[in-house]
């Protein structure tokens, strides 16, 4: 008969591993599915970590390291596979992984999302070295510099905004002649004095030695390819939440687990923490906060139901 435990926890970024470290203080008998070969999640790639309180400047390898040691030291248990889906039956679920199965009684998902990239030359080789993903997490490191934000929704105007305020020069780069975001943002946008939009435009090649120094881009009506000079750029042209093993089991909103701050799904049992659940702000901080809350919604449900 196979082990049944009180959670199963699919994701050992910072929600994840956060959970089990408030899994574990509760006592709550747990293990945390990873997919991949380290955990730490999407901070693994950040050069530094500058926002994260108690610890500036951290490098993000270590700081997931970190994560996980404390969860280790705490008696977590972790093993290596990809889930595939999850089956609900007679009250309890059936976490379906590649390897093997695992019986619990509820279930975080904290598989976090991925941002979407370029995909060219020199974006991920510079990747934390003046390539961001994050305006808001590593904007500060671009003050009085000249920046680039490649997108044209509402989280690339933001972003612009948000980035004129400390850099010296800040150029959006949008493939189309009009950009996607709400009107009261390009309204904020346009009257920002030192944001240039560049039209018609994409990225070709990010370039640089131990930093990010110049982007080469083409106009695609007119086919012309020049060279700008930016000292950061922040791609913003999407993120992928990771919740394609979970579709027709817990309500989404554009690919995010719909649970508000007690991380709760639709499907009583199943809690959704970090980047993959509808919020506001994903930052290293808020997928810590959705951890400890998830366990504390998860040890509310086994006493609810007697599990």
């Amino acid at each position: 008969m196979n082990e049944i435990y009180d959670v199963v926890i699919i994701g050992s970024g910072p929600a994840g591993l956060t959970a089990a470290v408030y899994g574990k203080r509760a006592e709550l008998k747990m293990v945390v599915i990873e997919k991949e070969v380290a955990s730490g999640g999407q901070i693994l790639n950040t050069y530094e970590v500058d926002n994260y309180p108690g610890l500036p400047g951290i490098n993000g390898f270590d700081l997931g390291m970190k994560f996980r040691e404390h969860a280790e030291k705490l008696g977590a248990d972790f093993v290596t596979d990809e889930v595939l889906r999850i089956e609900a039956a007679d009250g309890e679920f059936t976490v379906v992984g590649q390897e093997k199965s695992y019986v619990t009684k509820s279930v975080i998902i904290a598989t976090g999302a991925l941002y979407r990239k370029l995909s060219v030359v020199g974006e991920k080789e510079l990747t934390g070295m003046g390539v961001s993903y994050c305006a808001t997490c590593d904007g500060a490191f671009f003050r009085n510099k000249v920046a680039a934000v490649v997108g044209g929704g509402d989280v690339a105007i933001e972003d612009a905004i948000f980035l004129s305020r400390m850099c010296k020069k800040v150029y959006l780069i949008h493939r189309r002649n009009e950009l996607r975001g709400a009107k009261t943002l390009q309204t904020q946008l346009f009257n920002q004095e030192n944001v240039e939009i560049i039209w018609d435009t994409v990225v070709e090649e990010i370039e640089g030695g131990d930093q990010v120094e110049s982007l080469t881009i083409k106009n695609s009506k007119t086919e012309e390819t020049s060279r700008l000079s930016v000292d950061g750029v922040f791609i913003a042209v999407g993120i992928n939440p990771q919740s394609e093993a979970f579709d027709n089991l817990v309500e989404m909103d554009h690919g995010y687990i719909k649970a508000g701050e007690d991380c709760e799904t639709n499907v009583p049992g199943i809690f959704a923490a970090g980047d993959v659940r509808t919020k506001q702000l994903r930052q290293v901080s808020t997928a810590v906060s959705d951890g400890a809350n998830a366990i504390t919604s998860v040890e509310r449900y086994l006493t609810r139901y007697g599990k």
